[in-house]
C-alpha cells in the first residue's frame, strides 16, 4: 500500500502550516520539515524564524527551493513524518528560475505512488479572488491551479483551512497522521 499523502491548502494566515505541524506532531518518530522558501528580504526572513521558533527538537529542516521532488525522495522513510510547506512558494521558485512548472509539477505527482513514508503538502489557494490584470500572476494561478487539482486528486485526504478551521474535502478524520497498515 502507497504511504499516506495529505493535502492542505487555503488562504494566506489561514492556519494551514500550524495545522500541519499538529497532524505530523501526533504520530511517533521523527519528523521532516521540507521547506521551498529563501528569505529573499527582512519580512520573510521573519516569517521563517517564526516558523523555525515554533517546531521542537523533534524536526529536521531541509531547505529546498527548486529540487523538490529529489528532495521529497531523499526525505521519505518509513517511520517519518516529511511536512512540505510551500508548494505556492515552489512553484514561484520555479518561475524565477526560468524553469518549466507544469513539468516540474508533473514530476511531483509522478514520485508520490513510490513515496517510502507518509507526508503532509501545504499550498495557498490563490485562485478563489479576482482575476489579475498582470499576465505573470495569471499565469502563476493557472499552474497552481493545476498543481493543486492533480495533488488533491493523487492525495488520501484534503484539508482545506479557513479561520484555523479545518474542512476535511477528501479522506476520512483521523486517518492523516496514520502510516498505512
Amino acid at each position: 500500500m502507497k504511504a499516506p499523502v495529505t493535502f492542505i491548502l487555503g488562504g494566506a494566515r489561514s492556519g494551514k502550516s500550524q495545522h500541519a505541524e499538529r497532524l505530523a506532531e501526533a504520530r511517533r518518530g521523527p519528523c521532516v520539515y521540507l521547506a521551498t522558501a529563501e528569505a529573499g528580504d527582512a519580512e520573510m526572513t521573519d516569517r521563517i524564524r517564526v516558523h523555525r521558533d515554533r517546531r521542537g527538537p523533534r524536526w529536521t529542516a531541509i531547505e529546498e527551493p527548486l529540487e523538490l521532488s529529489a528532495a521529497l525522495q531523499g526525505a521519505c522513510a518509513p517511520g517519518t513524518m516529511v511536512l512540505i510547506d510551500c508548494l505556492t512558494l515552489w512553484l514561484s521558485n520555479l518561475m524565477a528560475a526560468g524553469r518549466d512548472p507544469a513539468r516540474e509539477s508533473h514530476g511531483l505527482i509522478e514520485v508520490l505512488p513510490r513515496l517510502a513514508g507518509p507526508c503532509i503538502f501545504v499550498s495557498n489557494e490563490v485562485g478563489q479572488g479576482i482575476v489579475p490584470a498582470n499576465a505573470l500572476a495569471r499565469h502563476f494561478i493557472d499552474e497552481a491551479g493545476r498543481l493543486h487539482q492533480a495533488l488533491a486528486a493523487a492525495a488520501t485526504t484534503v484539508i482545506f483551512m479557513t479561520a484555523g478551521l479545518p474542512l476535511i474535502l477528501k479522506g476520512e478524520p483521523g486517518t492523516t497522521d496514520r502510516d498505512p497498515p
